[in-house]
């Protein structure tokens, strides 16, 4: 068995069933990632639309199960249309501009994306998201307006030790609208994230070793 295959058994064995873990493969080669898709794990993310289409394309096309690909970076609404094309998931949804231009190449291309809302639970300028007190009117137009799927929240929280309270803030969050699906979690911070119901975790070094 793959060092790969290893460390992602480990961290499964710890976790409930109702998890889903999105091995993060941004960066890696195919080569690299192989091992977990032979050993038949679907979950895996990119953050950049190109480095994704290179990637996953022809293998999603030949895979059983299939692969489903999850854009967890930034998206430009220019990107949209083939970000539209490629992904199954997309966890940064974070502004109207972006919600409309996705709503418009679904339509186009007869496609259902799920979305997450990212949330700027920080309130931080270097990172993206919705701000924290304008998420309930975001959630209302982009599901009442442009019908998309939005299935939970997503946040990355500041580095502050304070991981706690922010898991505990989107948690919250989330539940008041009814959502099921929460996408919090990275390597650092995954086991704090399962305390506060995360369904989706995002693991890159933790399986893939440390990026180059």
């Amino acid at each position: 068995m793959s060092i790969i295959v290893d460390r992602f058994n480990k961290i499964k064995s710890n976790i409930n069933s109702n998890v889903n873990i999105i091995a993060v493969s941004k960066t890696f080669t195919y080569d690299h990632i192989k091992p977990l898709v032979d050993f038949g794990h679907i979950h895996f993310g990119e953050n950049k639309v190109q480095e994704a289409e290179n990637k996953w394309v022809k293998v999603k096309s030949l895979n059983n199960p299939p692969i489903q690909l999850h854009m967890i970076g930034k998206l430009q609404s220019n990107k949209a249309k083939k970000a539209v094309q490629i992904f199954d998931y997309i966890h940064s949804l974070d502004s109207e501009k972006l919600a409309n231009a996705l709503s418009k190449y679904e339509k186009q291309l007869n496609k259902n994306i799920k979305y997450f809302i990212q949330v700027n639970i920080g309130q931080e300028t270097q990172k993206s998201g919705v701000d924290p007190g304008s998420v309930d009117e975001f959630y209302t137009y982009v599901t009442n307006k442009l019908n998309l799927n939005v299935i939970g929240l997503m946040a990355i929280p500041p580095a502050d030790g304070n991981e706690d309270k922010y898991f505990k803030y989107l948690y919250e969050a989330n539940a008041s609208l009814e959502l099921k699906d929460l996408s919090m979690g990275m390597s650092a911070d995954y086991e704090k994230a399962l305390n506060h119901k995360a369904t989706f975790l995002r693991l890159g070094s933790s399986i893939f070793g440390n990026r180059k």
